[in-house]
């Protein structure tokens, strides 16, 4: 399952690697399709690849970290 998400950082999080984080903690790849970063927010398109159950499980963990996940629409950034 690929799931593609835009993750929006708080200026608490922006400095933290979060999504490196994400990769060693869930059985789960990436792909970082683009972002933009300031000291005050960070904002990226990524896509989430592997198993429904721990995708699924990797976007509760980001939510809890404080990180707003909300879908891509398909096309978007292909």
């Amino acid at each position: 399952m690929c799931e593609r998400v835009y993750l929006t950082f708080p200026k608490e999080l922006v400095r933290e690697p979060v999504v490196c984080w994400l990769a060693k903690k869930f059985d789960i790849t990436f792909n970082i399709r683009g972002s933009t970063v300031t000291a005050e927010m960070g904002l990226v398109a990524l896509e989430i690849d592997g198993e429904r159950q721990e995708v699924n499980r990797a976007v509760e963990w980001l939510k809890e970290k404080g990180v707003i996940v909300e879908p891509i629409e398909k096309n978007v950034i292909e």
